[in-house]
């Protein structure tokens, strides 16, 4: 049996959520009481009225790229304002239904030659989203770094 090391300090938070009947629910962020609802898709029986459970996965994915890049981007003293990550989600064709592939395309406001690239792409790759996704899901990544224009 593999045992894992476990963190000094776990951190929890706590998310409820009510089903409202018509495959609709809410949920609550409990830290702060910032809820949203979600609605299961149009070709999952909803009526896709807002984001879906695996739609809020493929958010969290972006999300987290760009969280962990502008944290690192903080401490290197690199600007990322502007910054655009694009995810799309593609379900499997085949049973059990699930997220097969998340395609990322992240523009970066930054020249492909800047010296902290590696580091910027090292955080995306290593966001605890990124870390928590099954294997079997696909993500590709398609880098587009491109200095801002001058004004």
């Amino acid at each position: 049996m593999t045992h894992f090391p476990i963190p000094k300090k776990m951190t929890m938070v706590e998310i409820n959520t009510k089903y409202e009947g018509a495959l609709h629910c809410h949920n609550t962020h409990e830290p702060t009481g910032s809820h949203f609802s979600t609605d299961a898709p149009l070709d999952n029986n909803g009526r896709g009225e807002t984001f879906s459970p695996t739609d809020l996965l493929a958010t969290a994915q972006g999300s987290c790229m760009a969280t962990i890049m502008g944290i690192v981007a903080q401490k290197l003293g690199v600007n990322l304002e502007g910054m655009q990550i694009k995810v799309e989600k593609h379900m499997s064709d085949d049973l059990p239904r699930r997220v097969a592939r998340l395609n990322v395309r992240i523009d970066v406001p930054l020249p492909a030659d800047h010296p902290e690239r590696g580091a910027l792409e090292h955080a995306a790759l290593s966001c605890p989203v990124s870390l928590s996704l099954h294997p079997e899901i696909e993500v590709p990544i398609d880098w587009r770094w491109r200095a801002p224009a001058s004004s």
